[in-house]
């Protein structure tokens, strides 16, 4: 195994915000669902290893009004030239990379995809508050029959009698569902509509509409799949 610094995504990436899902019929006829990402992001800040010790575009997505941000973070980007984000991500990179752009740059969906390439997604799924066993966990429930009352979608049995008399760590019990980062690997990028700056990436996208995500080159791509590095 390598080390931490070796796992880490530096594949070129943008963030975005979730539109929804569309389809659309390839020229052999079949037909591509997939979801509508709205890009446009900025470089508000740059790390490089000389003064924080690793490589990194800093990215604004947004502008947040004056009223939602405090004093400091309205003069830590006023010094710098750009508007405050109303979305900041880092996005860790390659030195060549973050050569590449300066503060105040747009980055530009055809000079970071190509279609065809795989990508990882990365978002917030939808939170769903406190749910039961058979939502959170699927389970099955008790049987529905013979009498059976109030105990139709209980968990059952939640530990042992005497030994060891307790309920064992990470039994799975009603709580907290959803609102939890959520990355789904070797995703293809179906389109890039360079006008409208928006990104068509096949299948789903987790989280909900409106929401942000992260889109960078695959760590782990396919076997004949093309992932763009610088």
């Amino acid at each position: 195994m390598g080390s931490a610094e070796e796992n880490v995504n530096k594949h070129p990436g943008i963030i975005g915000i979730k539109l929804g899902m569309t389809q659309f019929f390839r020229e052999d006829g079949n037909l591509v669902p997939c979801t509508a990402i709205q890009c446009g992001c900025v470089v508000v800040g740059k790390k490089t290893q000389e003064s924080d010790g690793y490589d990194a575009l800093v990215l604004g997505l947004g502008e947040k009004k004056d009223k939602h941000a405090t004093k400091a973070l309205r003069g830590a980007f006023a010094k710098k030239n750009v508007k405050t984000p109303k979305h900041v991500r880092e996005l860790r990179a390659t030195a060549e990379h973050v050569a590449k752009y300066e503060v105040g740059q747009v980055l530009r969906l055809e000079d970071v995809f190509e279609e065809g390439q795989f990508v990882d997604v990365q978002g917030t799924s939808k939170g769903r508050g406190f749910t039961g066993v058979v939502r959170r966990w699927h389970m099955a429930g008790a049987v529905r029959t013979h009498g059976t009352h109030e105990w139709r979608r209980h968990g059952g049995s939640i530990g042992t009698n005497m030994t060891p008399g307790r309920v064992m760590p990470g039994k799975h019990m009603s709580g907290q569902h959803g609102n939890v980062t959520i990355s789904t690997l070797n995703q293809r990028v179906a389109k890039i509509l360079v006008e409208e700056q928006i990104l068509y990436i096949e299948g789903s996208a987790p989280g909900a509409r409106s929401g942000l995500v992260r889109v960078q080159g695959a760590i782990k791509k396919r076997r004949g799949g093309k992932s763009k590095t610088s």
